[in-house]
């Protein structure tokens, strides 16, 4: 019993490691490279509005608004 578990385990670590990993094809590396996937910090309001809207949260700004895009 103990030996089927821990194949389990080990069977389920091993395609948690295996989801993680893909190729990505040098045509949709600039999916990636969007700005808005940058970890550069935000310049303006709108740009602020819009990450707080994109991420779903926001806070430390001087109004609170929603993840769904309604004010």
């Amino acid at each position: 019993m103990l030996l089927r578990i821990t194949q389990l385990v080990c069977l389920l670590g091993l395609l948690h490691g295996l989801a993680a990993c893909t190729h990505v094809a040098p045509y949709e590396r600039g999916h990636l490279a969007h700005p808005t996937m940058s970890v550069s910090p935000i310049s303006s309001p709108g740009e602020s509005h819009m990450q707080a809207v994109h991420e779903g949260a926001s806070g430390g700004s001087a109004s609170a608004e929603g993840g769904c895009g309604c004010n």
